[in-house]
């Protein structure tokens, strides 16, 4: 049965995935974003463009953030169409670990402000099921081998992870609240086509193909549970389901380190790496690896898309968009 699905910073690299199942399902999908330039907004637009080509697809350009903005546009979308709004997929947030470290109230306002006023605009429109992207980096400096959803997070590293930390925390006291179902999904390094360019992989292939110096933080050793960002989005779909509050993990099992998948990329691209050392970042952490047994269980979810080929996927988009992909700014 079609349904109608808001989808927060539907520009971005793994809501604009989600919308695109979502359409590909036969559902509408009702999309906002504020476009900015966290990163080369260039991506934003090339990833928009392929989603305003479908009919059913409508976008609205806001900033989660304002209260007023947020709560004009769930008013006039709720009351615009002939079905109600099902469920919310809010996947809009400043991202990144680094860049929180120098401007850590925006990440305060985005993700813990714009969470609020999203699930404000829930509890007014009565609208029941919410999908909340979350992160890994809660996780933090762990002697834990393999993160599990029942561990220790509330001694984050970086002002991201904590304003993540809040989201959560904020989407738990409006469940029991107001009785809002929801379903907290935490990323684990996701990668594929369209990718942030301040992730590892988009900056590898990029710099890899044009021949440019590729920078390590750290000596490499710093191992990943990298997910592809289609398993990724067809997890966050699955979280649509009835379930309560849960957070899940969404990873792909198998953490590599950062030098074996440079290695890897380098034998795909046919190229050899000319690599930069510089010193690890005091906000990232040394090693990540999900524990998916929930996520298999609760949502019948389990990674699909082996690292090998969503590398490969990741270097034939960046062949097919060189024109404009070598160009972004990293």
């Amino acid at each position: 049965m079609s349904q109608r699905y808001v989808v927060t910073g539907a520009a971005g690299f793994i809501a604009s995935r989600v919308a695109r199942l979502l359409l590909d399902a036969g559902h509408e999908v009702v999309g906002v974003d504020n476009l900015n330039d966290a990163y080369d907004p260039r991506l934003k637009q090339w990833r928009l463009a392929k989603l305003q080509a479908e009919s059913r697809f409508r976008f609205t350009e806001l900033d989660v953030a304002h209260h007023q903005q947020v709560s004009d546009f769930f008013a006039a979308t709720a009351a615009d169409g002939d079905r109600p709004i099902a469920a919310v997929l809010h996947l809009a947030a400043r991202a990144g670990v680094r860049q929180s470290v120098e401007m850590p109230h925006v990440y305060v306002e985005t993700n813990v402000t714009g969470t609020l006023n999203v699930l404000e605009a829930c509890r007014t429109l009565g609208i029941s099921k919410f999908v909340l992207a979350s992160t890994s980096s809660l996780y933090g400096d762990t002697t834990e081998t393999v993160f599990r959803e029942d561990m220790h997070s509330s001694r984050p590293l970086s002002p991201y992870a904590a304003s993540k930390k809040g989201a959560e925390a904020m989407a738990f006291a409006y469940h029991r609240l107001h009785n809002i179902d929801t379903t907290v999904v935490r990323y684990f390094t996701v990668y594929g086509p369209a990718g942030r360019p301040d992730m590892s992989v988009f900056r590898f292939v990029r710099q890899l193909i044009e021949d440019e110096t590729i920078t390590i933080f750290g000596d490499g050793s710093q191992r990943r549970d990298f997910t592809f960002v289609d398993d990724i989005a067809r997890g966050t779909i699955l979280g649509l389901k009835p379930i309560g509050y849960e957070v899940i993990n969404l990873g792909s099992d198998r953490p590599v380190e950062l030098m074996d998948v440079l290695e890897k990329i380098a034998q795909l691209a046919g190229k050899k790496p000319d690599i930069r050392f510089l010193p690890a970042h005091a906000a990232d952490v040394p090693a990540t690896w999900a524990d998916v047994t929930k996520a298999r269980n609760l949502l019948g979810w389990q990674p699909q898309v082996s690292l090998d080929e969503g590398l490969r996927q990741s270097i034939q988009w960046y062949l097919e968009n060189r024109s404009f992909a070598r160009e972004i700014v990293l």
